[in-house]
């Protein structure tokens, strides 16, 4: 059944040559510094723009900052089409309810693992979701992973562009190796980035030279870590990427060029 998912999803991914043309991801919520002009707070949350729908991925924990934050950066709450959340932690999640009070048109994305009660409320906002088990496309050029993880399940945001895919974490929680594998199996297209958080903070540095070299051996050729990644874990990242380390703290822009 599964490998016979994995055969549609190619199909379909193969098929939909939808690219962005230059795309930002813009950091608005994280704990790792970047802009002094923003406000650091524990957790994660970016806007993805340069396809036709503009996305949030994650929402952070405090919604008071996320919304401040987004306007010192020049976003526009209600120009955001997309909602995608990673996981059930609130640091991922907090900032949802202050969003959807601004901007109740979008349509949220999540695991279909989420609590009902969590579901429920959005429900009551009037605000449409898709859960999501299984890798599908939000929209083309944007893809879920699906749920990975047992405990924690979680999905990440795979965005197609002429440069390879863009992979978008959340914490990582089944593991930044799975998920990348994850993306190559059901695209078949080579990695150029990937960003946000890889869950390392209490990795010690065997198991961080060892994640290291397996994403090098996937052909990862850029690398943004923040959030739950850790520091001595972004250290030793930067050190294997050199010029292909990209700083992701709040506040920071990544642009993809084509």
């Amino acid at each position: 059944m599964i490998k016979k998912i994995i055969i549609i999803l190619f199909a379909f991914l193969t098929m939909t040559k939808v690219y962005a043309k230059d795309m930002t991801i813009s950091v608005i919520y994280n704990n790792v510094d970047f802009n002094k002009m923003l406000t650091s707070a524990w957790g994660m949350s970016c806007v993805i723009e340069g396809f036709d729908k503009i996305i949030l991925f994650d929402t952070g924990g405090d919604g008071n900052i996320l919304l401040s934050n987004m306007d010192k950066m020049g976003i526009k709450h209600e120009k955001v089409d997309i909602v995608v959340l990673s996981h059930i932690h609130g640091d991922h999640t907090g900032g949802l309810w202050k969003f959807l009070k601004v901007n109740p048109h979008v349509i949220v994305y999540l695991p279909s693992s989420f609590p009902e009660d969590f579901k429920q409320r959005i429900k009551d906002r009037k605000v449409r979701f898709v859960e999501v088990v299984r890798p599908i496309e939000i929209f083309p050029g944007a893809y879920s992973t699906g749920e990975l993880g047992t405990s924690i399940r979680e999905q990440s945001l795979i965005l197609k562009t002429k440069q390879g895919l863009i992979i978008i974490t959340g914490c990582s929680h089944p593991g930044i190796v799975t998920i990348v594998n994850r993306a190559i199996q059901i695209s078949q297209e080579k990695i150029y980035l990937i960003t946000g958080g890889f869950h390392l903070g209490g990795a010690n540095a065997r198991e961080i030279k060892r994640i290291i070299n397996e994403l090098k051996a996937l052909g990862v050729e850029k690398i943004a870590p923040s959030h739950c990644t850790g520091e001595r874990a972004i250290n030793s990242f930067k050190d294997a990427w050199k010029h292909n380390f990209i700083e992701a703290g709040c506040g920071a822009v990544i642009k993809v060029s084509i």
